[in-house]
């Protein structure tokens, strides 16, 4: 998704000895204020509703604030050709491109970074951004359907390996959302900035799936927690090694260790309202 690279930003402030982190959208102004609660100020005034507070402090005091938070990757891998199958005579580098960017890119990421977020033994969250056209082919684009079709099956089986760890997996799915994903042109969709203060909250672990407006409604949530019902009854039948809390590799947890999306402390699907 498009967004302002200083949504989570820090900044060196006066003469160096105080820094701010936080969600913010006016770093520039930050940057050229003396005033160390004056610049607190303008960030705390910014801030997306449910992202939390911000912090300042000496290098010390922002090294072990940052040591006690939780760390959350957001994977998002964004390109999309708009041609249809029966008129996609391109050549085929320019296929495997976009397999390589949204499927291959993701998959091998995931691999690198899971030994170091499970060894550092601090809970984390790890986000794969698939989309709604994982679950609703695209004619349009059929080959980026399937791409992320693929990396929702590898979601949630990566889940499924981190389960008793203290990595939490979540599938963030977007519908359309009015980006330039297709290249220059006319754009549709949600509006990246409602997009984003709504999800990112709810990026959290607690939701492992995180839908928005099409894919936040009962029909969409109700076809995920059933497939969600359909894996957890099937998967204990295949003696899969899984992750131990610490990193190690451990023989399948039996299928009374399995997390439950039922009752009212973790949702199947979030569904935010649109703001």
């Amino acid at each position: 998704m498009a967004r302002d690279p200083d949504r989570l930003q820090r900044s060196t402030l006066g003469d160096g000895r105080y820094y701010v982190e936080g969600p913010s959208r006016s770093s520039p102004r930050i940057a050229e204020t003396d005033s160390a609660q004056a610049a607190v100020t303008m960030v705390v005034d910014r801030l997306p509703p449910g992202c939390g507070q911000a912090f300042l402090g000496d290098a010390e005091q922002l090294a072990a604030h940052e040591k006690a938070q939780d760390i959350v990757v957001i994977s998002n891998a964004g390109i999309q050709r708009r041609v249809g199958i029966a008129a996609d005579d391109t050549p085929w580098a320019e296929a495997q491109h976009e397999i390589d960017v949204l499927l291959a890119g993701p998959v091998h990421l995931a691999r690198l970074l899971t030994p170091h977020l499970l060894g550092h033994g601090r809970p984390s969250v790890y986000v794969n951004v698939t989309s709604g056209g994982a679950f609703l082919p695209q004619p349009f684009a059929p080959l980026y359907s399937a791409a992320k079709a693929a990396l929702h099956s590898y979601t949630v089986n990566l889940r499924h390996a981190l389960r008793a760890t203290p990595c939490r997996v979540v599938e963030l799915v977007p519908p359309a959302v009015a980006t330039q994903l297709a290249g220059p042109g006319p754009n549709h969709g949600a509006d990246p900035d409602e997009f984003c203060d709504t999800v990112f909250p709810l990026l959290d672990g607690s939701h492992p799936v995180v839908g928005y407006g099409p894919t936040a409604q009962p029909d969409f949530t109700g076809r995920v927690a059933a497939e969600h019902r359909a894996f957890e009854a099937a998967s204990p039948r295949f003696d899969v090694p899984l992750y131990r809390p610490d990193g190690t590799v451990a023989a399948q947890a039996s299928p009374s260790s399995s997390r439950s999306w039922s009752g009212s402390a973790v949702s199947p699907v979030a569904r935010p309202g649109r703001r």
